[in-house]
């Protein structure tokens, strides 16, 4: 199925891009999510007659994410966890943690934007982990995981 791109999409293409992509993918991720329309005739000319405005929209939603980048990066965000003498956590550190911490703090971050490719944390300790806030933004903060006695 061939689809016009209405947002930058990571691995697939930019804004504008008419791109061919498995049926299931475009039908059940792209449409629903407003990132992407059916390569139509209408569409084609509909996108052509919208490019400055989607592009503006864009530009601006980047910005907000160099912002909000600027500020976050190198920040240093503690979450208490109970745990044992030995330094391990009873329970986790999610991403959810980690973003109500930034929350708390003022920073508006959800929990998709925190990346934990290792997964959760289970020990007490500094971790660097990666925000991803816009196709092309990451920032990198320092999680501080204390432990609090059971």
């Amino acid at each position: 199925m061939q689809v016009i791109l209405m947002e930058k999409v990571l691995n697939l293409g930019s804004l504008g891009d008419i791109v061919k992509v498995k049926e299931g993918y475009a039908r059940n991720f792209l449409i629903p999510q407003g990132k992407a329309k059916r390569a139509t005739d209408a569409a084609k000319a509909e996108f052509e007659a919208r490019r400055a405005e989607l592009e503006k929209k864009a530009n601006d939603a980047l910005d907000a994410a160099k912002a909000r980048a600027e500020k976050l990066e190198g920040y240093l965000v503690q979450v208490t966890q109970k745990a044992g003498v030995d330094g391990r956590l009873f329970g986790s550190v999610t991403n959810t943690d980690i973003a109500e911490a930034l929350t708390k703090q003022g920073f508006e971050v959800k929990k998709g934007e925190v990346l934990m490719p290792n997964g959760p944390l289970k020990t007490i300790g500094d971790v660097a982990v990666t925000l991803h806030l816009h196709t092309d933004v990451n920032a990198h903060i320092t999680v501080s995981v204390l432990g609090e006695a059971a």
